[in-house]
């Protein structure tokens, strides 16, 4: 049983009415714990390169910073349950939220590559142009095309598609 300083009454352990008194100490401790991880994060920042890990750095550096002030300044370690239940299933949520726009960003550059088509029906269809391709000769349509005056003679006794049309 727990003593009730304000109502003079005892309470079952865990039944909370008033707000619990943290220790100067303590606050101190976590006052210099979060300036020391304020700190590390502009180390992290501005002097070390980690690549892929600067993210995750970053974020499990402010997922300690914001415990520490909601469970000790807000004072979450010592009250309900019921309210620190409800803060790790937001944070399972904020990570779960991130890791998918993370993925989202990873894979930015892939976007280019979604088509409507299978991968047969692209293969066959490249296979078709392939088919179709004239070549580099038949490309050719202006005299600055054409690497020399030969190509240029040749070019012109042989006839043009828009003459069979005309045919």
């Amino acid at each position: 049983m727990a003593y009730d300083v304000h109502t003079q009454e005892t309470h079952a352990d865990g039944d909370h009415h008033g707000h619990h008194i943290i220790p100067q100490g303590l606050l101190l401790k976590v006052f210099g714990g979060l300036i020391f991880l304020t700190v590390l994060t502009v180390l992290t920042a501005t002097q070390m390169d980690l690549g892929i890990f600067d993210v995750p750095l970053a974020l499990a550096i402010a997922a300690s910073k914001s415990a520490l002030v909601v469970m000790f300044f807000m004072a979450l370690k010592y009250d309900n349950r019921v309210n620190t239940l409800t803060f790790v299933v937001g944070g399972i949520f904020v990570i779960v939220f991130l890791t998918f726009t993370l993925f989202d960003t990873l894979f930015r550059g892939d976007i280019g590559n979604v088509d409507r088509m299978t991968v047969e029906e692209r293969t066959a269809q490249e296979e078709a142009l392939r088919a179709r391709d004239p070549g580099e000769e038949g490309l050719r349509i202006a005299p600055a095309d054409f690497q020399n005056q030969e190509d240029a003679a040749a070019s012109d006794t042989t006839e043009s598609p828009s003459d069979d049309a005309a045919n």
